[in-house]
């Protein structure tokens, strides 16, 4: 492969990798071409893209990009990327991992640094994250209204309880007359 092609190859890499910081790199060797395709289609549904990388390339493109791995360059490595985040992503791909079992990850990168497939699994998604971000927003003030009520609702059940009493009182010397 001639300098030229190499770098355009490598531009295209930069190109599609550019500003993508959630990535989980698979070795895909001994998954037949059927198994690929239907993998293929059923993440493109989800909006998970895949690519298969030369190695070399991959390497000089990711540590210009400040994406620095050492331990995934080793056999065939395919790219995925997509879905909102790395959680969604990782919890895609545990499922394919399941069905195939030559299918291994090789590293998995959350916001550009590394991380384990396991922390990626019991990450958050975004949508879990924020809704975890409003909760605790809104528990100051939900405690705050409980202690305001409280013994507002307090006072109010000892004067039911009295008026209550107080219409049995009446009512037992009219039923006694």
């Amino acid at each position: 492969m001639s300098k030229q092609i190499k770098q355009m190859e490598m531009d295209a890499l930069k190109k599609t990798f550019h500003g993508v910081q959630d990535l989980v790199f698979l070795s895909s060797s001994g998954v037949n071409c059927h198994t690929d395709n239907q993998m293929r289609l059923a993440m493109r549904r989800k909006k998970i893209h895949l690519q298969v990388v030369k190695n070399s390339l991959a390497r000089r493109v990711f540590n210009d990009l400040g994406l620095k791995l050492d331990k995934c360059w080793e056999g065939p490595t395919t790219v995925v990327w997509g879905a909102g985040s790395v959680a969604e992503l990782s919890r895609e791909l545990e499922g394919l991992i399941k069905k195939n079992d030559k299918m291994k990850v090789k590293a998995v990168l959350a916001e550009g640094q590394e991380i384990s497939f396991d922390r990626a699994l019991k990450m958050p998604t975004r949508t879990e994250a924020i809704g975890m971000v409003i909760a605790l927003a809104l528990s100051p003030a939900r405690r705050l209204m409980a202690q305001v009520i409280a013994p507002a609702s307090a006072i109010a059940g000892q004067i039911k309880s009295l008026s209550e009493k107080s219409e049995k009182e009446e009512a037992a010397p009219a039923a006694t007359s």
